[in-house]
């Protein structure tokens, strides 16, 4: 006998009582929020090795530089090789040798054998994909420094 309640049965096996508005909206979901959550973790994998490779060119372009500098005698123009051999370690990793900022001091002064050379090579690394943008933003300024003693007996 009816009592008037309008409970639903267990369904029998093999029969759904999904509601028909609900078929596939898991897909979508899981690609929507896959494809929400992917972009910024590639993004933020794309950004740490820019900066990476950023650091990598400035310990190789500080190297060279103080090394060429080193090397050269005061009257082959040092300033200018020193500058070439970092700039042609910054292409080598991609970026763009015009965003390098050199500093070179010598103690007690330069050219004097026995004298050190301290070289610091910066730049300001770019965010990938900002130049798409019209942006000019630089998150990170990666730096380094490299000493050499100017031979004695060169």
């Amino acid at each position: 006998m009816p009592t008037g309640r309008t409970d639903r049965l267990p369904s029998a096996p093999g029969t759904d009582l999904r509601d028909e508005n609900e078929e596939g909206s898991a897909a979508v979901e899981f690609v929507f929020l896959g494809v929400l959550l992917l972009v910024p973790l590639v993004y933020l994998i794309l950004t740490a090795g820019q900066v990476q490779g950023a650091a990598y060119a400035m310990v190789g372009a500080a190297e060279h530089a103080a090394k060429v500098y080193a090397a050269a005698s005061p009257e082959d123009g040092p300033d200018g090789q020193a500058r070439a051999a970092a700039e042609l370690a910054l292409t080598d990793f991609g970026f763009d040798p015009g965003a390098l900022e050199l500093q070179i001091t010598c103690s007690p002064e330069c050219g004097v054998p026995g004298s050190t050379v301290t070289v610091t090579a910066a730049m300001n690394v770019p965010l990938p994909f900002a130049g798409a943008l019209g942006a000019d933003l630089a998150p990170v300024r990666v730096d380094s420094t490299s000493m050499q003693t100017v031979e004695r007996y060169g």
